[in-house]
């Protein structure tokens, strides 16, 4: 770029900052009434037209400092927190990044638009270097919204998975002093932390002295998940409850000799039923099979 043609984009820049500065009022009035703006905050146009100021001033900020093109420029930094609740509540709306990308798009216009009022008559190249440096800064804004909006969509997808997994292993409380876990899909690292703290929580909160881990619905035992099998058992030792594994299928039982695991530790059972009576047999409740047709008196 030559000498005068850097000038002149320099100058562009210092009056697109003096301008944002001069019609934040007027942009941030307009903006507040886009779909980005009004479908997010429904409650009061006050509000939107506040938000709409932050991301004003910061465009502003940004454009004094001259890095028009640079999404990591401090001066998005007060902004880029309010358009990431922005993104997210477009994102739980059901709207893409590529959608919100092109509502971001659409702010653009209503700059450009006070930017040409400003002047009269036939653009002057002054005039054309300053709708040029507009229109950069917004495709950089543009950028920064997709960047907060993919990551809003990535907190929101964790947090999902984390709730599934919360609601997916549940305990249950048996009988007085047992609670079991069932197990159902694959048992990863994230999960066997939820379950064990899940487990420990009601071992606590029941006084439980018998734990069950029910594997009846895992469809695969390796050493990653023997591994989290018996790091749960060895916490809820040391919580004083025994723990006991239910459900080993004959088809687990081979793998998990073909791997050598050792689960001698390990109190297992082949069912449920079977855990549950190992507990409550070591507590020393007896359990009596009714007879049909023999009413107890």
């Amino acid at each position: 770029m030559q000498v005068s043609e850097r000038a002149a984009a320099e100058s562009a820049t210092r009056e697109l900052g003096a301008f944002l500065e001069r019609r934040r009022e007027q942009i941030a009035q307009r903006w507040a009434d886009t779909p980005l703006f009004r479908t997010v905050f429904t409650v009061s146009r006050d509000e939107a037209v506040d938000a709409c100021k932050t991301v004003v001033d910061a465009l502003s900020e940004v454009a004094s400092s001259g890095r028009l093109e640079d999404v990591a420029a401090p001066g998005f930094d007060s902004a880029r927190e309010q358009l990431g609740r922005m993104a997210a509540s477009r994102s739980r709306a059901g709207f893409s990044p590529a959608q919100i990308a092109e509502e971001a798009a659409g702010l653009r216009v209503a700059a450009a638009e006070l930017l040409r009022g400003e002047s009269s008559g036939p653009p002057a190249p002054e005039a054309q270097d300053l709708l040029l440096a507009l229109t950069v800064l917004m495709g950089t804004l543009r950028l920064v919204i997709m960047e907060t909006t993919v990551s809003a969509g990535e907190e929101l997808m964790a947090r999902q998975r984390q709730q599934l997994i919360e609601v997916a292993t549940p305990v249950i409380n048996l009988w007085e002093g047992v609670v079991a876990v069932p197990l159902i899909g694959t048992l990863d690292s994230a999960r066997s932390q939820v379950v064990m703290e899940s487990l420990l929580e009601a071992i606590v909160e029941q006084r439980a002295r018998y734990a069950i881990l029910d594997i009846t619905g895992v469809p695969t035992v390796d050493s990653l998940v023997a591994q989290h099998l018996m790091n749960t058992v060895a916490a809820a030792r040391l919580m004083g409850a025994e723990c006991i594994v239910s459900g080993i299928r004959p088809a687990i039982a081979q793998t998990i000799v073909y791997l050598g695991i050792d689960l001698s530790s390990i109190v297992t059972r082949s069912s449920l039923s079977d855990a549950l009576a190992y507990a409550l047999d070591r507590q020393g409740v007896e359990i009596s099979r009714r007879t049909a047709g023999v009413n107890p008196r």
